[in-house]
């Protein structure tokens, strides 16, 4: 059914030149019956037309080739709709909108109102519906998913480490910056991730990516998969592999001597501090500071002589803070002290004590418990630190404050991480696993500037136990409210 109007001004009436009826006057001398006889505005406009529907993916085709996510009676699809309808360009449109239509009868419905100058500058005005048929169609995205062809370049990233500590830190930054939005599958391995993409380019976004936060290198192959000879086209499938040098936060390092030169003669035994796209050195005897460059680690590079798990627990006897008057490089951060420690295993069994230089000096206490590297007690496997003169090695180098295994006991974290959805690897050592994940986030809790490139959310599911509350006046690290931002939930069974 068509409905017509006519924009008129004139206020005399005539005789309609076709059929004789007393109307208005208007340019073109003809009733509405008559000029809807001989005029239709909406010829050459369709009024059946198709749209193309993945069922996997739940997108609609935009051609030739663009496939967009719309939700029923959407502006977007409202959009694709009109897109589709050919003629259109020569009517202006006034109007258009949705005609309900049952969810399961794959038709679409949309009601145009458009106008066009007709008959002597005559202004016709017309409504119509356009009726849509929904065709199913895979896209190609899904047709090669279905067809175990759904990947063109891999990019697989690697750590020659114990641990995988630095993964989870790299996971909250790809969550954060949503660089891995494009991969089609993310694999958990056993020493990193592989990341799946349908794109070549894709995944050389993500290894920009990971060149601009970690200190990587990267080398690419292909694999020819097919050859048309006839038309002379190759099909290729593509793999970056992604080193991550094998140096971790709060690990001991020593530096070739001519590395140590050129660094501004800085001592040979460091300590990692922090890792962005460059390596982040302190020297715990003066307090200087470093920066090491991917090239240069790659082109002279230096091993750990003492990771996390190979720290002793040593008690704080005594402290006392020395003046810096004349350092070439020192750190805010931290404060230069000569301490007297005591092995906390031995305490009550030995008098033993050791007496070194810590950068800790500001965080400790006499009474504290500290990590720290036994390197009399410590069998090192490198030619560098060989060459080391004796007088040139401390008896202990103190890397990090130790909170106790009280902080784990206690009241549950009211705060939470997200996490990517990958598939994880069959051999898995679960248990393993959470351990590194719960030393991750303790790492979080004590080092301010490690977590100021993660998004922390509150956790609605968390509950005060007022019977955790610790008795004694001992200050553990924790995440301030301010730090933490606001969980969009959905569904109430899902914790990510």
């Amino acid at each position: 059914m068509m409905e017509y109007s006519m924009e008129t001004t004139q206020s005399h009436k005539i005789l309609c030149c076709q059929c004789g009826t007393l109307i208005e006057s208007n340019p073109a001398n003809m009733c509405v019956g008559c000029i809807r006889a001989h005029v239709d505005i909406t010829e050459g406009i369709p009024k059946q037309s198709t749209v193309y529907f993945c069922r996997f993916c739940q997108r609609y085709l935009q051609p030739p080739s663009t496939w967009i996510q719309c939700s029923l009676e959407s502006r977007e699809l409202l959009a694709l709709c009109l897109k589709r309808l050919k003629g259109l360009t020569k009517v202006h449109l006034v109007d258009a909108g949705f005609i309900w239509t049952e969810p399961h009868s794959k038709r679409i419905k949309v009601k145009l109102t458009v106008q066009k100058e007709v008959l002597n500058s005559t202004i016709l005005q017309q409504q119509f519906t356009v009726e849509y048929v929904i065709h199913h169609q895979m896209c190609d995205e899904c047709q090669r998913r279905e067809a175990k062809d759904y990947w063109k370049a891999v990019c697989q990233v690697r750590q020659k480490t114990t641990h995988k500590k630095t993964f989870f830190y790299l996971e909250q930054l790809l969550i954060k910056h949503q660089a891995h939005s494009n991969a089609v599958k993310i694999s958990d391995e056993t020493n990193g991730l592989d990341f799946f993409f349908a794109s070549k380019d894709d995944s050389r976004k993500l290894v920009d990516f990971l060149q601009s936060v970690v200190p990587c290198r990267y080398k690419t192959s292909q694999h020819l998969m097919s050859h048309d000879c006839h038309s002379n086209i190759y099909n290729y499938k593509y793999t970056f592999s992604v080193e991550i040098v094998p140096v971790c936060k709060d690990d001991v390092v020593c530096l070739p001597l001519k590395v140590a030169h050129s660094l501004g003669n800085i001592g040979q035994l460091l300590i990692c501090t922090q890792i962005t796209n460059t390596i982040h050195l302190i020297d715990p005897t003066t307090l200087q500071t470093a920066s090491v460059q991917p090239d240069i680690y790659w082109k002279q590079p230096f091993h750990t002589i003492c990771t996390q798990k190979q720290l002793i627990e040593y008690m704080v006897l005594d402290i006392e803070f020395i003046e810096q008057k004349s350092v070439k490089a020192s750190s805010e951060k931290f404060k230069l002290a000569d301490v007297w420690i005591v092995k906390s295993r031995d305490l009550g069994i030995s008098d033993q004590q050791f007496h070194c230089r810590t950068h800790l000096g500001n965080i400790i206490s006499p009474g504290d418990t500290i990590l720290g590297f036994d390197i009399n007690g410590s069998n090192v496997n490198n030619d560098d630190f060989y060459k080391l003169p004796a007088r040139k090695l401390p008896d202990v180098i103190l890397v990090k404050k130790y909170y106790g295994d009280k902080r784990k006991g206690r009241r549950k974290r009211n705060w939470k991480l997200k996490s990517l959805k990958k598939e994880m690897n069959t051999n898995t050592d679960w248990e393993t696993n959470d351990m590194e994940y719960d030393n991750f986030l303790d790492d979080l809790e004590e080092d301010a500037t490690y977590r100021q490139s993660v998004n922390i959310y509150k956790d609605p599911k968390f509950k005060e136990n007022m019977d955790s509350t610790e008795d004694s006046g001992e200050q553990f690290p924790s995440i301030g409210l301010e730090e933490m931002l606001e969980d969009l939930c959905i569904d109430d069974d899902e914790d990510n």
